[in-house]
């Protein structure tokens, strides 16, 4: 009998050991702009390729992952029903939050999530103000040039940033848009260090944003408060940062609450099938 629980045991923790390395993966291909070889991303998971290539099988049979002709991995359309509806839920969690970043600043808040080389704007409550900032829930906007996306960035690893910006060529939006790997490395140390990210007419002409990422790397989400830049003082970025770095860390409790409870219930239901 106990060996017998031993092995369950183990094909448990082998089996748990084996989903959290596909979901990595998963995240792995998306940092990589959705699609990469089996030794680019052996390289950056840091996995065996024997590993990689067992786990991607076995996505692939799922129908999460699709191999491609030129033998790249690629995220396939399964994926897109998951991912709408987590980000329907985490827009749900977050316009509690935003509201009361409305309330205390006036301008708009936002709720923008990482999705390859794109951020997506994922939640938003428009600002008091009869002139506001106005973005559509769903727009994708590029990456390096927009406060919440710098923000997500800099919680990333120098080499995952690279594979994320460099393909799409950092393209300038305006005048002020940083447009070089060596500006951007930079900008997000100075992000890491002082804890928010700004976007001062980066993306858009005559909009400021301010912006902070939601802890925990897992979500790859930020907040931000934008406006137009003549209202965006610096007096209102110094109002605007600490109630988004609490807002955002009340963001993550609640993930992190949802998550716990959503695996109490698993735990509940596996541990004994009548209920009781």
């Amino acid at each position: 009998m106990a060996g017998q629980t031993g092995a369950s045991g183990e094909r448990g923790t082998g089996s748990v050991q084996s989903i959290s390395r596909a979901f990595s993966l998963l995240e792995v291909i998306a940092d990589l702009g959705g699609a990469a070889t089996l030794s680019r991303l052996a390289d950056h998971s840091g996995l065996p390729q024997a590993t990689v290539h067992r786990l991607l099988r076995t996505l692939v049979d799922l129908g999460y992952v699709r191999q491609e002709e030129s033998r790249q991995y690629a995220l396939a359309p399964r994926l897109v029903r998951l991912g709408e509806i987590a980000k329907n839920l985490l827009g749900t969690w977050a316009v509690p939050h935003l509201q009361r970043l409305v309330d205390a600043t006036g301008e708009s808040a936002n709720l923008a999530m990482l999705e390859g080389d794109q951020v997506v704007y994922t939640a938003q409550v428009p600002g008091l103000h009869a002139m506001r900032m106005f973005t559509e829930v769903g727009r994708r906007v590029s990456v390096h040039c927009t406060a919440v996306g710098k923000a997500m960035l800099a919680d990333l690893p120098p080499d995952r940033v690279r594979a994320i910006v460099v393909p799409s060529g950092m393209p300038a939006q305006t005048p002020r848009t940083i447009t070089t790997i060596a500006a951007l490395t930079e900008e997000l140390a100075r992000i890491r260090a002082q804890g928010f990210a700004v976007d001062d007419e980066e993306q858009e002409v005559g909009v400021r944003c301010v912006a902070v990422a939601v802890p925990g790397g897992a979500n790859h989400a930020a907040l931000s408060v934008s406006g137009p830049s003549p209202r965006m003082t610096a007096d209102v970025l110094r109002q605007a940062i600490p109630l988004l770095t609490d807002a955002a860390r009340a963001l993550a409790d609640d993930l992190a609450t949802a998550g716990a409870s959503a695996r109490a219930g698993q735990s509940g239901a596996s541990g004994d099938p009548t209920g009781r």
